[in-house]
This record gives structure tokens, C-alpha cells and sequence, in this order.
């Protein structure tokens, strides 16, 4: 019979269709919540998606064709030296500037090559969690206390995470070292030509992104008003490693970084010109390529067709039930803000739960959180909150999905949820 084999599309179908006809479309807050997920997909496109993904994925594409295997298993696989291993994890965030989007790319890069799920993870979390300057705005913003709680339990965290994955698949990171494990091959180039390589990579991701401190003199201020300079600097760096070690023509190179460096002469106001215009020119000369930078693009195109659409996805979910930093989606803000008032453990739950759901980009946690303290959040939740929130989101969780799959995924935001929450209660119970 062919209702046997047609009921399910036929019950799909119908569920869609009464989801449509009913769509509450003309009510203020529906429509409210819709144009949120349009913004936010919008302002991660303009904000975050030239300066920050694109670098990532070319320095995960870069990961991926340029440092052999058998060294990522070396330091960061299944056999690797413990206190190594986590160490160089636990403490990345603190050189990447980056929030829980944009370390995906280099996560998968680096599981892929062979890291161990401990390790990997704690990097994972470490990334956005550990960012120096978002602890310093913490304590500056918000006490000394609770920036000092976050660092301390940033990194303790990603070190724990690690090695509670590491345990719990311990079995089947055992097969994945002994399947892996390899003898070290030649290497194409001297280990310190790829160190500048990707340091000239990093240094462009970081200073390109890096935010107004609070104050308008001092270090971090004169760093962030020639930020720009000192990204062009990394750049021109770049582009010599490119000519001297990974035989790109000079004639190609300096034709695709003519443009940048013209657009970046003419529109000083408008640096997002010139970045852009660098970053078109650099995928036009690797991607004609036939040799190894045809590969490294290869790599990097693959990572941005898997990332991409789930975190466009994410970030419109996210912006439709939640909103904008400071805007409201579907659910209300006083709701949130009433279940996290005190230390209870269902506020704290509820911070955790929440900040992992939400999107942050990196430092408007600080903002958001001291918003709420204001609407009566409750400390212990609020350090919950920060625990949890800029290391996971929803476009993240999609994406850490695809790595590692969902029984794995779900271990993961389990840890990182119930952590951050057992630690705001005893953290609110001490202040």
C-alpha cells in the first residue's frame, strides 16, 4: 500500500504546512523576534565573518596542509605527554582573541589531524574562554573578585573538560592512537619557518579584531589605535613567507595585495575595505595555484562549506529567540532576568543553560552581564554565566555536531553547563 511508504512525508508535510498557516506573522513580538535573527545573522556577517572567520579558516586550511600529522599527534594526540598536551590547550585563549564561533575552524583543524579528544576539547573551550583582555574588562567592569574567579575558572575548566572527555572515551581514544600513531616524516621546511608563518596568520586574526579598551590612554590603547598598522605589518610578513618559502610568485603576491594596500591608502576610515580586498586576492592566487597552496586553499574552502551554513543557521535561531546583545527575541528579557536573580541552584542552572544558548561575541558578555546584575542577577549566576556563555552557543553547538557528532556534542555542553553552574553557586555562597 502506498500509504505504508508515503505516511512520513505526508505528516512532514502537514506539520510544515500548519506551522505556516498559523504563524502568529502581524503580532509585535513575533515580528520583533524575526527581524532580531535577520540583524544578528547581518551583524555577524559585517562584524565577524571578514575579520575573524576568514583568517580562521586559512589558518585551519593552513593547519591542515602544512603541519604534518604526525606532529599534531606528537603534542596534542592520544599518546601525547599529558601535562604538555593540556598545558598548550588550557592556555591558547590567552594568544587568540577569538569568541566560540571562530575557534571552530581551528578546532576541527586540529582534531582532524590527529589531536586527542582531551586536548582538542580543552582547547575548544580554552579559545574564547581564556581572552586576556575580556578578563580585564571583567574585573575592571564588574570587581576584581570575579575577573579573578573567570580566569582561574577558564582555565581550570578547560583542563578538567579535557581530561573528563579524555576519560570518559578513553577506550576509543586508545584505538585512535594506536590507529594514528606514525613515524615522524621529513619535513618540507624548517619548523620555525612554519612557527612565523602561522604567528603572521594569528597576528592578523587577533589585531584586526582587537576592541576599544575602557580606557582612552595606556598600553592597550595605543596598541588598539595602531591596530590597523600593526595588522598591515603581519600582513607584509605574510606575504614575504608566501614568496620565500612557499614558492608563490612576488608578481602574484603583490598584485593581489596592490589592491589592499591601495583601498587601505584611500579609505583609511574604512579598513574593512582593504581587508576585504587582501582576502579576495589571497583566495585568487592560492586557489589558481597547483602546488601546495592550491592544497592549503583547498583545505580552507572545505572547512568554510561545513562551518558556514550551520553557523548561519545557529545565529538565526539564536537571534529569533534570544536577540541582539541588548535586544530581545521571542523569549522576554525580564524572564531571564527574574530566573537569575540569587544563588540558587536553579538561577545558577539557568545562567549556565542560557549563556551556552546565546551568542557572545568577544567582550559583549561584560556588558550584558553587568546589565543584568543591574536587573538583579545574582553573583554566582553571573559568574555562571560568563563560565558558560563565551565558550558555547547555538551556532557552535551545530558545528562541534559535525566534528565529533551529537552523544559526544552533548557530553561536552553537559560538562561545560553543569561546571559553570556548581561553581557560580559556590562562588555567590563565598561573596
Amino acid at each position: 500500500m502506498i500509504w505504508k511508504s508515503e505516511w512520513r512525508p505526508l505528516i512532514y508535510i502537514a506539520g510544515i504546512f500548519t506551522a505556516v498557516l498559523y504563524l502568529p506573522v502581524g503580532t509585535p513580538r513575533f515580528d520583533n523576534a524575526v527581524s532580531e535573527a535577520l540583524y544578528l545573522a547581518k551583524w555577524y556577517a559585517e562584524e565577524h565573518v571578514l575579520l575573524c572567520l576568514v583568517p580562521a579558516f586559512f589558518i585551519a586550511g593552513g593547519i591542515a596542509a602544512f603541519v604534518s600529522q604526525a606532529s599534531v599527534m606528537k603534542y596534542l594526540g592520544p599518546g601525547a605527554n599529558k601535562v604538555l598536551a593540556y598545558g598548550m590547550s588550557s592556555v591558547s585563549g590567552t594568544i587568540l582573541t577569538v569568541c566560540s564561533c571562530t575557534v571552530l575552524p581551528l578546532f576541527t583543524g586540529i582534531y582532524r589531524m590527529g589531536a586527542g579528544l582531551g586536548p582538542a576539547t580543552a582547547f575548544l573551550y580554552s579559545g574564547p574562554a581564556i581572552n586576556v583582555l575580556a578578563i580585564i574588562l571583567t574585573a575592571r567592569v564588574l570587581g576584581l573578585e570575579i575577573g579573578i574567579a573567570r580566569a582561574v575558572g577558564s582555565v581550570v575548566f578547560s583542563i578538567i573538560i579535557g581530561l573528563a572527555m579524555h576519560f570518559i572515551y578513553r577506550k576509543e581514544e586508545a584505538h585512535k592512537a594506536a590507529a594514528m600513531a606514525m613515524p615522524e616524516p621529513d619535513a618540507e621546511r624548517p619548523p620555525w619557518k612554519n612557527i612565523v608563518f602561522f604567528a603572521s596568520m594569528i597576528s592578523i586574526l587577533v589585531f584586526a579584531n582587537l576592541g576599544q579598551p575602557a580606557e582612552t590612554e595606556g598600553a592597550w590603547y595605543y596598541v588598539f589605535l595602531n591596530k590597523w598598522a600593526i595588522t598591515g605589518g603581519a600582513a607584509l610578513i605574510f606575504a614575504i613567507t608566501l614568496v620565500s618559502w612557499f614558492q608563490l610568485k612576488w608578481w602574484k603576491v603583490s598584485a593581489a595585495a596592490a589592491p589592499a594596500v591601495s583601498l587601505s591608502i584611500i579609505f583609511p576610515e574604512h579598513p574593512l575595505l582593504g581587508f576585504t580586498a587582501g582576502s579576495v586576492g589571497l583566495s585568487v592566487i592560492t586557489s589558481t595555484d597547483g602546488g601546495e597552496t592550491g592544497k592549503w586553499f583547498a583545505s580552507s574552502w572545505d572547512f568554510a562549506k561545513q562551518i558556514l551554513p550551520l553557523l548561519l543557521f545557529g545565529v538565526l535561531i539564536a537571534g529569533f529567540f534570544l536577540g541582539r546583545p541588548g535586544k530581545e527575541g521571542i523569549i522576554p528579557g525580564e524572564w531571564v532576568a527574574c530566573a537569575v536573580g540569587g544563588n540558587s541552584p536553579e538561577a545558577n542552572f539557568f545562567a549556565s543553560l542560557a549563556g551556552a544558548f546565546m551568542y557572545f561575541a568577544t567582550l559583549t558578555e561584560v556588558p550584558i552581564v553587568q546589565g543584568l546584575i543591574g536587573s538583579g542577577m545574582g553573583k554566582g549566576p553571573a559568574l555562571a554565566l560568563l563560565l558558560a556563555g563565551p565558550a558555547l552557543s547555538l551556532p557552535s553547538m551545530l558545528v562541534i555536531r559535525s566534528v565529533i557528532g551529537w552523544r559526544k556534542t552533548f557530553v561536552y555542553i553537559s560538562l561545560v553547563v553543569s561546571m559553570a553552574a556548581i561553581t557560580g553557586m559556590i562562588y555567590g555562597s563565598l561573596f
